[in-house]
């Protein structure tokens, strides 16, 4: 089947314009489960009021599952603000509210953020005693119920011609605590070697939010541990020693050297 034009190629799947038409393609080999729940997630974060591209259909193409949905006209928030470097505070305001919008909305059926971690906790490589102490930091977290979508970076936000923010990609979407999006936010900045960026974003989201940098910082080694499962994986060493989480990310990002040194990690 033809599409008009190739939108974006991942790890496990092809995204293309088709007509008014976004085809999210998977490979053959991708799980059906994980299809039809992304799409059952995208379909219940509808309901909050945000603006998110509306799910047409799932279907198979050519013996592959898609997801088809609404084609959003317009440019990333990540374009705007590479396009106009003197207007890269004002975009990066606009990326913050817009997280906090998102962590204002409830949706109820949604997976349990802490479930999501302590399953991939689980999955880990890590020692046992590791396991245990980063399971006991997420049992000491609060219990929150806020909508977090789980990759929110700026590649994922469309901005139309009227202004109108849409929000793409929603499937690591789960109900929790607001400091663990952000970050999960974080760490991207981080991943790409934007640390200045990455500094820049957490002062803003800090500011705004009210959430101090020490409840963030608590969540990255339990962000960073649930990522070392994921297909474009990180392969993550813990170094007690030196309280630093060695990464290197593996897949649609390349490889990328990581070393954080998170002063209060896994006391």
């Amino acid at each position: 089947m033809k599409f008009d034009k190739i939108i974006a190629v991942r790890k496990n799947k092809t995204i293309y314009k088709d007509g008014e038409n976004c085809v999210k393609l998977f490979n053959s080999d991708f799980s059906k489960v994980d299809v039809l729940n992304e799409a059952l997630n995208q379909a219940r974060v509808e309901s909050t009021g945000l603006f998110v591209p509306m799910i047409k259909e799932v279907t198979m193409i050519d013996g592959q599952w898609a997801i088809v949905s609404e084609y959003i006209e317009g440019k990333t928030l990540a374009q705007l603000y590479e396009e106009e470097p003197e207007n890269k505070q004002k975009y990066l305001e606009m990326f913050v509210e817009t997280q906090l919008e998102v962590l204002s909305k409830r949706c109820a059926l949604l997976t349990k953020l802490r479930d999501k971690m302590r399953n991939k906790i689980a999955q880990t490589t890590l020692d046992e005693t590791t396991k245990y102490d980063l399971c006991s930091r997420l049992d000491g977290t609060p219990r929150h119920v806020k909508l977090c979508h789980g990759d929110f970076n700026m590649t994922n936000i469309i901005i139309t011609d009227k202004g109108e923010k849409y929000i793409l990609d929603w499937s690591h979407v789960t109900q929790g605590n607001a400091s663990a999006d952000a970050a999960r936010t974080y760490l991207l900045y981080k991943l790409e070697n934007k640390d200045q960026e990455a500094e820049e974003y957490l002062d803003m989201f800090c500011k705004k939010s009210g959430i101090s940098k020490q409840n963030i910082q608590l969540w990255m080694p339990i962000v960073a541990a649930s990522q070392s499962v994921k297909g474009n994986e990180f392969i993550l060493n813990y170094n007690n020693k030196q309280h630093k989480i060695k990464t290197n990310l593996i897949g649609e990002y390349n490889v990328y050297n990581l070393t954080l040194a998170l002063g209060c990690l896994l006391e």
